[in-house]
Order: structure tokens, then C-alpha cells, then sequence
């Protein structure tokens, strides 16, 4: 009889068990299109060699890059919901075990003519549900899973703050240079309005010329204002991503690193492995699917054990004695007979929350490969404008050179002056300009390739 129930147990949690999980199909190309003949120069291994800000070679960046991994308060939040998922693992699987149970009460009773009296009763008693039908055991695989997820978005808010501050710090690196550049600038329009006073002082120019140069100082300078509130602001945020006040950090005006790391692309399966969100997405189908294995074995009885010992008496020094004995043991079994369809409702609920977190899953690998595309897409053409910013940029300092000399001997009128300063300075901060977005669009295609993190 004992062997019977066992066999028709297994063969009823046989019919209970949830659907298999299969990580969804995600819409993948062979290779990347952008990266097609754009060999880098650095090994496919690079970004799994540790901390991928290191590949910018600043010292400054690297040593507040690792600040952030501890200091940043959103990563700090996205550490704690990583902690209580796992909390909520470990409640789901204490499920699995009996609950223990010990009380003991003492009280005594009289009344009327009724002789007072003493009772005394402990009783430890165990309760236990098995997990016949899957149900606890799909609850843990859904918790295990959402953990997982919790896991990946840890890994995904790290990489957005380490690449917001690496961002953020390029982005003042390119200030001071703007700010050295137009300091120059007004040093050179600060010599040129002496030269244009002594030649209207001398009657060889008109008025008009040392307006012309009050102007283009004026500008040059209140540019040079906007840079330094620009340049303030960076500070800040870098300073807010640090998970510092901003006046507790002051980052003092530095040489430029122009290093700009090729980062190699691989293939579009490895997104798979190293984006974190793309895992975070998938381990969110796994725990959806899990929810629909739950929901299946409303269909079957919940079945509980139950058990108690215990001794009771009136005497506290023969509480223990056998005489003194209870005890009890028992199954339960419930079963929902009719819900009006409420059961298969809620599994087509599961099922389809399932079908959505699949097409979630689906969308962010789309995002991905058009992110990683979109970045090495750039990559090539920002590499191609500043070979031309830099020409652009040494052409127009020569022609403002040779202006100023025609000017000088008044070959040429001031105006012909003031558009040879404006296009040489329009060029030299567009030169400036093409460097940063190399450096940020570097930055993009790591965060883009998922950083230095691997699924594990």
C-alpha cells in the first residue's frame, strides 16, 4: 500500500510540473556591420583584463573610477535590493523544511466551591508541507532567479556610474583645455587691440578697427566665463557620482590625456554574456516562468503533516512523567473543487506576464546590437573628423597669422582680421571637440559591450 500512494504521488507531481524554461531566441547577426573592416589594434581579451577605465590612461580617472564602486549611492541602493533578493531566496527555500514549534504554558484555576488548582503543559509540535506538486520548489527557482536579475542590475548600475564619471571627467579635461585655449586667445586679442590703438592713435586706421578688436576681446572673454561655470558644474556631478557634497572635492586643472583606446567589438553572440541588463532581462523570463509552475499546482490538493508531544499535569515535579503523555499525528489534504476558471485565469496571467518579459529580453538585445553599432559607426567617423579638424585647425592659424601681418602694414582691412580670428578659433575648439567625442564615445562603446562584467 505504502509503495502504491508512493508510486501515484511521483506520477501526480509528474502531471504537476511547470513548463521546462529555454532562454528565449534573440535576434542575432553573424557579425556587426559597423565593425566590418575596422581592424583595433588591441587583443579580443581586452576589456575582460580588469577595470576598463584604465584603458584611457589617466591616472586621475582611474583612481576615482574605483571611488564609485564604493561611494555612489545608486550603486549603493542596487547593492541593497541585491540583498534583499537574496533574502528572499533564502526564505523561499526554508520553505522546503518542517516548522518546529515548542510552548509552554502554566495557569492556575478555582472558583466557587471548586478547589483551587495548578496545570502545567509543554508541547513541542512540527508542521511540514511537501512539495508534491513543484510549487516550493518553483517558488525557489523564481526567487533564484530574481536574485540573479538583482545580480545583473548591480553590475549594470556600476557600469552607468563608472561610465557617466568617466564621461563627466572627459568632459572637464576638455574644459581646461578650452579654458588654456581661450586664455590664449585673449592674451593674442589683448596685443592685437594695443597694435589696432596705436594705428588708430596714429590716423592710419579708423575707429571703427579698435571697436572691431573691444568686441572680439569681450567675446573671447565672456567665452572663456561660460567654460569655467561649464567646467564648475562637471566638477559637481562628478563630486554627486562620488557620493560626495561638492564642496568636499576639488579636482585642480590637468594636461589633457588624449589617449583613445580601439576597443575591440567581437561578436554579437558575447552581448549576450557581457551586457548586464541583457541578463538581468533574461533571468526575468526565468523567474516569470517559474510563477506559472506555481500557478499549475492550484490544480492539485496542498497536502500538510502534522505532528505534536507534549505532557500536561497539575503537578509541575511529575509534569515529565509518562502518565503525562500527549501526542497526536496527522495529514491534511485541500483541494479547491470549482473557482469558476479562477486557476487556469491566473496561469494564462503567468503565462502571458512570461510572454512579456520574453519580449522584453528580445527588445533589449535589439537595443544592444543597435547601440554597439551606433558606437562603432562613430568610432570610425569621429576618427576620420578629426584628421580633418586637425588640418582645419592648422590651415586657419596660419591664415590668422598672415591676416594680422597684412594688417600691420595695412594691406588688408580689420575685418578681414576679425573673420580670420573667429574661423581660427571656431576651428581649434572644434579640433578640442573631436577629441572628447573619440574619448566618450570610447567610453559609450564599453558601456555598450557591457564593461568588464561577465554573466556568471
Amino acid at each position: 500500500m505504502r509503495k502504491m500512494l508512493g508510486a501515484f504521488t511521483l506520477v501526480l507531481a509528474g502531471c504537476a510540473t511547470g513548463p521546462d524554461y529555454h532562454t528565449p531566441n534573440a535576434p542575432l547577426s553573424a557579425e556587426f556591420k559597423e565593425a566590418q573592416g575596422w581592424q583595433p589594434a588591441a587583443p579580443a581579451d581586452l576589456l575582460k583584463k580588469g577595470p576598463w577605465w584604465e584603458l584611457f590612461g589617466d591616472a586621475t580617472l582611474s583612481a576615482l573610477a574605483r571611488q564609485v564602486e564604493v561611494d555612489n549611492q545608486n550603486v549603493a541602493a542596487a547593492g541593497a535590493r541585491y540583498a534583499q533578493a537574496r533574502a528572499a531566496v533564502a526564505e523561499q527555500r526554508a520553505a522546503l523544511f518542517p516548522v518546529v514549534t515548542l510552548d509552554a504554558s502554566a495557569s492556575r484555576n478555582g472558583g466557587g466551591d471548586a478547589r483551587a488548582g495548578n496545570q502545567y503543559r509543554v508541547n513541542i509540535g512540527a508542521s511540514w508541507e511537501p512539495d508534491v506538486w513543484g510549487r516550493l520548489r518553483a517558488g525557489v527557482s523564481g526567487a533564484q532567479a530574481s536574485a540573479q536579475a538583482s545580480e545583473a542590475d548591480l553590475a549594470a548600475a556600476r557600469l552607468a556610474a563608472q561610465g557617466e564619471l568617466a564621461v563627466n571627467y572627459i568632459g572637464l579635461r576638455l574644459a581646461d583645455a578650452q579654458l588654456a585655449l581661450l586664455g590664449e586667445t585673449v592674451e593674442g586679442y589683448q596685443r592685437v587691440l594695443q597694435i589696432t590703438q596705436n594705428r588708430v592713435n596714429a590716423g592710419v586706421a579708423p575707429s571703427a578697427d579698435l571697436l572691431q578688436a573691444q568686441t572680439q576681446l569681450a567675446n573671447a572673454s565672456a567665452d572663456r566665463l561660460t567654460v569655467q561655470r561649464q567646467r564648475a558644474q562637471l566638477e559637481h556631478a562628478i563630486a554627486i557620482l562620488l557620493g560626495k557634497a561638492p564642496a568636499d572635492l576639488t579636482l585642480a586643472p590637468a594636461p589633457w590625456t588624449l589617449q583613445v583606446p580601439q576597443i575591440p567589438a567581437g561578436l554579437p553572440s558575447t552581448l549576450l554574456e557581457r551586457r548586464p541588463d541583457i541578463a538581468a532581462a533574461e533571468r526575468r523570463v526565468a523567474a516569470a516562468n517559474a510563477q506559472i509552475g506555481i500557478a499549475r499546482s492550484a490544480y492539485f490538493p496542498s497536502l500538510s503533516l502534522g505532528g505534536s508531544y507534549g505532557v500536561a499535569g497539575s503537578q509541575l515535579g511529575g509534569l515529565f512523567s509518562a502518565s503525562n503523555t500527549l501526542w497526536s499525528l496527522g495529514l491534511s489534504a485541500a483541494q479547491t473543487v470549482f473557482n469558476a476558471g479562477a486557476t487556469g485565469a491566473r496561469i494564462d496571467q503567468a503565462s502571458a506576464a512570461r510572454d512579456v518579459a520574453a519580449a522584453a529580453y528580445r527588445q533589449s538585445v535589439l537595443n544592444a546590437l543597435a547601440e554597439v553599432e551606433d558606437q562603432l559607426a562613430a568610432s570610425k567617423v569621429l576618427a576620420q573628423q578629426q584628421s580633418l579638424r586637425e588640418t582645419s585647425a592648422n590651415s586657419a592659424s596660419q591664415v590668422e597669422q598672415q591676416m594680422l601681418n597684412r594688417y600691420r602694414v595695412g594691406q588688408v582691412s580689420y575685418t578681414e582680421v576679425v573673420t580670420a580670428q573667429v574661423t581660427a578659433l571656431n576651428a581649434r575648439r572644434a579640433l578640442l571637440q573631436a577629441q572628447a567625442d573619440r574619448q566618450t564615445t570610447a567610453v559609450a562603446l564599453v558601456q555598450a559591450l557591457g564593461g568588464g562584467w561577465h554573466h556568471p
